[in-house]
């Protein structure tokens, strides 16, 4: 909202959320809009600042925006109340000059231009008031007039209580250290003190584009046409994720083309009905903008080629029907999570990347952003987002990303919006994946192939942040196509429409928020229950976190024996989900022993404490004869724990000698299996051989799309096939006869990749 607007004046003054910006056009100067470098450009803020108190942000327009942030402004504004007070005081402006001061007189105007300079190079300042004085303290001591001497302390005494009040400033001491040498007049000093986020005219988001002095370059990589660089700082624990977009690095005639071509299209709104079908708006939006940016192109004699110009009607689109930077985070597939935190507007956005962690990154997003996404996101969900309903649970889909969105609003979060996104991959998750990055051994893949192909009931658990979600649609990559499978999700985040394309007989379902309203959605209890009148399915919850978790288990005891049941919930441990599971969301003790298998992921940290890495840390069955309290009934029988030795997930005796209920009850209904351990053991190393020998190949070969979920599935589908030819060959399932057809099948497969 614009609080000031003169026409006769080149700046506007207007409220951003919580923040006061100055906005100074510079478009019809040829002077460098840039404080650090011009001494007239910082005259011209620090003149405003002087006149315009409560300013936290500058931007000064010319080509492109150049901003300033809070904590700069305030470096200025101080010298901005100092400048106000000096010319207020009669003492430093209108010196005596009568004839007992004829020697102040004769100094005047060394002082009127100190006080003048200090708006244009306040440090020079500062370093020429030094050497006056000093030379003024020289010329005391050889004066002889009384007057003359008079008049010489009098000057030495306003010239310190200047030298004083300037000294005190946080601009000063922030280089007082670094002034010995400096040259009045050298504005390279001021480059180290004050940096221009440089936005094109188009875009909200600042980008903080310079590299920090102090930073130490310890990756870079591309995402698209951007440029990523992580950098080590030495003031702060986190790392920097540094990321220069196409869209700051373009031409400035390409820059005009993209503001004008973005002006057209504002006045062609699309409708919020078309919000609902994203995929084609952005369709229809490119062919819009591509022959928009062509025509003016034309008429401005921009000359494109044909990928350019695809190139910026991508970025047209991103900053018209899409959501702009946060797209361009979301594309890179290192970042597993994003956060902006209220006020939006003041601190840079925090990603949590899967080589480096928590960093943050040199992008502050402004507040036109935040209430835009919102809009955009209330339109697509269907759901409220207001002081009613200040909770936004929700999904986002752009090309090459998926992610969910969690959005807070006033009065929960008093700074106003605030986003959380989780990114997924845009394929499946798959158990050779994970077998790769270590999240677990290749014998625990082995066993939880397993365990699905024996459709069991599964539970994974684990902390926020664990990969509860991505295990979970791993195993779903385990599931043999000719079997339908049903996922109920309040926000969607498995990848069904990947597994749709990848030939599966999959129905997703949206259910109601636990965590807010939605008077059109169903209630996840009810979703669950119309899920098992929808014919002989495997049922995946996204989530257990109410009131579903009742009808879950009712499934789980209808759906034992037939197809798998699986889902996830918060639990640190197989004793942490029964305490959740019993005493939380009071479902009967008897119900939940229809749980065979608990699998609890959590994240594992180094020594120093500085990573983290996502393990699977306990495979555990559920046993069937307890009463009140399975831990201390021997209820739970772990199957396999994490090492921290060898980092690695490792069986227990229990399972290396057979005492698992859950895996003899499977083998029972297997004629080769029944009441033959060696034989199911030897099914389970196979399965294990199996994902192993997928990442060894991968990884030989180079060729990382083996471990990708369409391979993953033709490799289980060729495993089952190989085993049913075995079988009607020689009447048993040979496992080391398997993986011998298996492996020749694998190696001819990988040369077609």
């Amino acid at each position: 909202m614009v609080i000031s607007e003169n026409k006769t004046k080149d700046y506007e003054l207007s409220n951003e959320g919580s923040e006061r910006v100055l906005r100074i056009d510079y478009t019809k100067k040829s002077i460098i809009p840039s404080i650090e470098d011009s001494e007239e450009c910082m005259m011209d803020v620090l003149s405003r600042l002087a006149e315009i108190p409560g300013v936290g942000r500058v931007v000064l327009v010319q080509q492109r925006n150049y901003n300033y942030s809070y904590n700069q402004i305030q470096l200025l504004a101080e010298i901005a109340r100092l400048y106000n007070h000096l010319i207020k005081q009669q003492k430093f402006i209108a010196l005596p000059v009568e004839e007992s001061h004829k020697y102040l007189a004769s100094k005047i105007g060394i002082v009127r231009g100190l006080v003048r300079n200090l708006i244009k190079d306040p440090l020079g300042t500062y370093v020429e008031l030094k050497r006056v004085l000093r030379e003024e303290k020289i010329i005391l001591g050889k004066l002889i007039d009384e007057p003359d001497i008079n008049s010489c302390e009098l000057l030495i005494n306003i010239l310190k209580e200047f030298f004083d009040l300037l000294e005190r400033t946080k601009l000063i001491n922030v280089v007082k250290n670094r002034l010995d040498g400096h040259q009045i007049g050298n504005r390279e000093i001021y480059s180290q003190i004050f940096r221009a986020e440089i936005t094109p005219n188009f875009v909200f988001t600042r980008l903080m584009s310079k590299i920090p002095v102090d930073g130490e370059e310890i990756d870079s990589y591309k995402v698209g046409n951007a440029d990523v660089n992580i950098f080590s700082v030495p003031e702060d624990i986190k790392y920097l994720y540094h990321i220069n977009p196409v869209e700051f690095k373009l031409s400035e005639d390409k820059q005009e083309l993209l503001e004008m071509a973005r002006n057209v299209l504002i006045e062609h709104k699309p409708r919020a009905e078309e919000f609902l079908e994203p995929e084609r708006m952005r369709s229809t939006f490119f062919n819009i903008g591509r022959d928009l940016l062509q025509e003016l192109a034309d008429r401005q004699n921009v000359k494109m080629n044909y990928k350019e110009l695809d190139e910026l009607t991508n970025v047209l689109v991103r900053y018209t029907v899409g959501f702009g930077m946060l797209e361009v985070l979301l594309q890179d597939e290192k970042i597993q999570d994003i956060t902006i935190n209220g006020p939006i507007g003041i601190t840079p956005i925090f990603i949590v990347h899967q080589d480096y962690d928590e960093c943050f990154t040199n992008i502050i997003p402004s507040a036109e952003d935040a209430d835009n996404w919102a809009t955009k996101f209330r339109i697509l969900s269907g759901r409220p987002l207001d002081e009613a309903n200040p909770i936004l649970d929700t999904e986002l889909t752009i090309p090459g990303a998926r992610a969910r969105v969690a959005i807070v609003g006033r009065p929960l979060n008093p700074k106003g919006l605030a986003y959380a996104f989780r990114r997924h991959r845009d394929k499946p998750w798959t158990l050779p994946l994970f077998v790769d990055n270590r999240m677990i051994s290749p014998l625990g893949a082995g066993l939880m192939s397993f365990l699905i192909d024996g459709a069991r009931t599964i539970i994974v658990a684990g902390t926020r942040s664990s990969g509860k979600t991505s295990f979970l649609g791993s195993l779903l990559v385990e599931v043999m196509r000719k079997y339908r499978l049903i996922t109920v999700e309040d926000t969607l985040e498995l990848a069904t429409d990947q597994m749709r394309e990848l030939g599966y007989n999959i129905q997703p379902m949206k259910v109601r928020s636990a965590l807010a309203g939605g008077a059109t959605e169903v209630a996840a209890e009810e979703g669950i229950r119309t899920a098992l009148r929808m014919g002989d399915s495997a049922l995946i919850v996204g989530e257990i976190r109410s009131q579903e978790a009742r009808a879950l288990y009712e499934a789980m005891r209808i759906g034992a024996l037939a197809n798998v049941v699986a889902g996830t919930i918060h639990g640190d441990s197989p004793y942490g989900v029964y305490d959740r599971v019993v005493n939380d969301l009071n479902v009967p003790r008897t119900s939940f022993k229809a749980t065979d298998i608990i699998v609890i992921v959590n994240p594992v940290r180094s020594a120093d404490g500085l990573s983290k890495f996502r393990r699977v840390v306990q495979i555990t069955e559920v046993r069937k004869k307890w009463e009140d309290d399975p831990l201390a009934e021997n209820g739970f029988v772990d199957l396999m724990k994490y090492d921290s030795k060898t980092d690695s997930l490792q069986p227990t005796d229990d399972l290396i000698n057979g005492n698992s209920d859950v895996i003899k009850n499977i083998a029972s209904n297997i004629p080769e299996w029944a009441g033959h351990w060696d034989a199911v053991w030897d099914n389970i190393i196979l399965r294990a051989k199996m994902k192993e020998m997928l990442v060894n190949y991968a990884q030989q070969y180079k060729k990382k799309e083996m471990l990708e979920a369409r391979f993953v599935i033709a490799a289980n589908d060729h495993y089952h096939r190989v085993a049913g030819g075995v079988k009607n060959e020689i009447g048993s399932l040979d496992a080391r006869r398997i993986f011998f057809e298996w492996e020749e099948w694998l190696k001819k497969a990988v040369k077609k990749i």
